[in-house]
């Protein structure tokens, strides 16, 4: 296996914390039963073998910032609700307008519990696509694409469908990697991003 990576060997690494730009088509899993590519296919064989573990998930078809530790502490400060912001940009089917970014801050309930946005803020568009800023604190399963897809284009009457997603950061960690490039954070960037949980 062959990786392209822009390792920073100096002294200040952080051992708590890695940071991956995941390519859309890898699974944030260890292993998958049906044999796609995982995420540690584009990381050196240690994290898998040292049991670095993804802090949440992103899914398959979306990319960005992904964050892994081998500390339980820091995995579980990072994923709780409320606890951490999360950064995306995504482009979605259909015109968004002012009611459905309303909508998306005000909450959306569906079986997964209430789906909202903290801010949702419109940053281009292109023919029938509006390209989006959102933020959310938490992050359920298929968050921000259940979030639109309950949300209907006034003009077509169907779902909004979010077309691509990109993580860009997670707390005051922003995403400045290569796609399917990994580093680790130094430890300046750990503290700053943990000193809210200390």
């Amino acid at each position: 296996m062959i990786y392209h990576v822009r390792m920073n060997n100096s002294t200040n690494n952080s051992k708590n914390l890695l940071a991956l730009n995941k390519p859309k088509g890898y699974v944030v899993t260890r292993s998958d039963e049906r044999g796609r590519k995982t995420v540690y296919d584009l990381l050196p064989d240690w994290v898998f073998n040292d049991q670095w573990m993804p802090i949440g998930r992103l899914d398959l078809e979306s990319k960005g910032l992904l964050l892994f530790t081998t500390n339980g502490k820091i995995g579980n400060a990072l994923t709780k609700p409320g606890n951490c912001v999360k950064v995306y940009e995504i482009w979605v089917r259909g015109h968004v307008t002012n009611e459905h970014i309303a909508q998306a801050k005000k909450g959306v309930e569906s079986k997964h519990g209430l789906l909202k946005a903290l801010v949702v803020e419109k940053i281009g568009t292109g023919g029938a696509k509006t390209k989006l800023k959102i933020i959310i604190n938490e992050g359920k399963n298929r968050h921000i694409r259940r979030l639109f897809g309950a949300l209907k284009d006034q003009k077509f009457g169907t779902p909004l469908k979010v077309l691509s997603l990109n993580r860009v950061s997670i707390g005051s960690f922003k995403l400045d990697i290569e796609l399917a490039n990994w580093r680790y954070l130094s430890e300046e960037e750990e503290k700053i991003l943990m000193k809210d949980f200390n």
